[in-house]
C-alpha cells in the first residue's frame, strides 16, 4: 500500500468516512468504518497527519489518534466548508478536509486536555444554571402579576416576592401550591450555582495566570478563568493586535465592498 501523506475523517456517532492522498496528492484511501473498525484502522496504519471538523468529540478523537503516534488537526467548520466541491455528503466532507489542512494559511484548533473540557464543562454548567434561574425567575414575575401582585427589578427582589405571595391568603390555595413548587426550584438553582461558583473560583485561585489576568480592570474570575481555557498557547499571536481580532474584537470596516 502506498504511503499516506493526509488522511481527512469527517466523524459522527457511529460512521467515519475517511479521504487519504499519496505524496503526488493522488487519492488512495476512501473507506467508510464504523467506531471499531476506525480505531484498529489507525492504531495499524503508519504516522501520518489527520484532520478533523472541530466539533462533539473531536478533541477525544484527537487525543485518542495522537496516542497512536498521528498528528492529528483540528479546523474550524468554517474554515473547511469553502473546499466542499460537490453536494455535501460525507465523502466530500472529508475531501474538504484533507484539502483544507494542505493550505499553508491554514488556520488550526489547538486540541484541548480532557482536564481542559472539564474545566470547560464546569463553565457550561454554570451558564445553564443562570439561564435556567433568569427564565424561572422572569415565569414567577409573570405568574404574579396575573394576580395584581408585582415586584420590583432585580433578582434580589424574587425571593421577598415568593414571601408575600405565600402570605397571600386571597390568592387561590392551588395558585400558592404552584408558586410554591417554584420556589423551591427557584433555590434549588441558586444553591446548585453557588456551588459551581464556588468550584470555579477554586479553579481560578489554583491559577497563577488566571489570577494575574484578573486584575486587569474589567476583568473577573470567571472572564479570566475563560480566557485561561480558551486561549490558546499566546505565542501563536503575533501581537496584542492580533489576539483582538481573533476573540472578535476588530475595527469598523470602511471597504468598498
Amino acid at each position: 500500500m502506498e504511503q499516506i501523506i493526509r488522511v481527512g475523517m469527517d466523524t459522527s456517532k457511529s460512521v467515519f468516512q475517511l479521504h487519504g492522498v499519496n505524496a503526488a496528492e493522488q487519492p488512495i484511501l476512501r473507506k467508510k468504518l464504523s467506531r471499531r473498525e476506525m480505531v484498529k484502522f489507525f492504531e495499524k496504519t503508519p504516522p501520518t497527519i489527520i484532520a478533523l471538523e472541530s466539533c462533539g468529540g473531536s478533541h477525544h478523537w484527537a487525543r485518542l489518534l495522537s496516542s497512536f503516534g498521528h498528528e492529528v488537526k483540528l479546523i474550524a467548520p468554517q474554515l473547511a466548508k469553502p473546499y466542499v466541491k460537490r453536494g455535501k455528503n460525507d465523502a466530500a466532507d472529508a475531501e474538504a478536509l484533507c484539502e483544507a489542512m494542505s493550505r499553508p494559511t491554514m488556520r488550526f484548533v489547538p486540541v484541548k486536555s480532557a482536564d481542559q473540557q472539564a474545566a470547560l464543562m464546569l463553565v457550561g454548567v454554570r451558564e445553564r444554571l443562570i439561564r435556567n434561574r433568569t427564565q424561572l425567575a422572569n415565569a414567577i414575575r409573570g405568574f404574579a402579576m396575573e394576580f395584581g401582585i408585582v415586584a420590583a427589578k432585580g433578582m434580589c427582589r424574587v425571593e421577598p416576592l415568593l414571601e408575600r405571595i405565600a402570605a397571600d391568603q386571597s390568592l387561590p390555595e392551588l395558585a400558592r401550591e404552584l408558586f410554591a413548587m417554584h420556589g423551591e426550584e427557584y433555590r434549588n438553582l441558586l444553591a446548585e450555582t453557588r456551588a459551581i461558583e464556588e468550584k470555579l473560583m477554586a479553579l481560578h485561585r489554583s491559577d497563577e495566570c488566571s489570577k494575574r489576568l484578573a486584575e486587569i480592570p474589567g476583568v473577573g474570575p470567571v472572564g479570566a478563568s475563560l480566557l485561561m481555557m480558551k486561549t490558546p498557547d499566546p505565542g501563536m499571536f503575533k501581537s496584542g493586535r492580533d489576539f483582538a481580532a481573533w476573540i472578535g474584537l476588530t475595527p469598523k470596516d470602511h471597504s468598498t465592498a
